[in-house]
């Protein structure tokens, strides 16, 4: 009896229904190079350390008004800054994907 006999986990379990429900929806499973591998995880690491950056400058600002109007700008540009540091990861971790 091997490992794969005994009982699954609940994880198991779904990984498995969603492996069933990508290959009835044609979806192809890609495995990654470790060099792709590499690359996504350099690119999460400097997009953290950006994001974590854009925190504290954003804390920072906050820290030295207490006027609502000015704050919420500030509030509005710390949200589109992380929305566009967040996309470009996520394009970019799309390019290493491809290769």
């Amino acid at each position: 009896m091997s490992s794969t006999d005994g009982p699954k986990s609940s994880l198991e379990l779904a990984m498995e229904r969603l492996r069933k429900k990508d290959e009835a929806a044609g979806v192809e499973r890609q495995v990654l190079t470790d060099e792709q591998k590499a690359a996504i995880a350099e690119l999460r690491n400097l997009y953290g350390a950006k994001l974590a950056q854009a925190e504290v400058l954003h804390q920072g600002a906050l820290g030295g008004t207490f006027d609502p109007a000015e704050r919420a700008v500030l509030e509005e540009r710390y949200h589109r800054e992380r929305d566009r540091l967040t996309s470009e990861l996520e394009s970019k971790v799309e390019k290493a994907r491809r290769g």
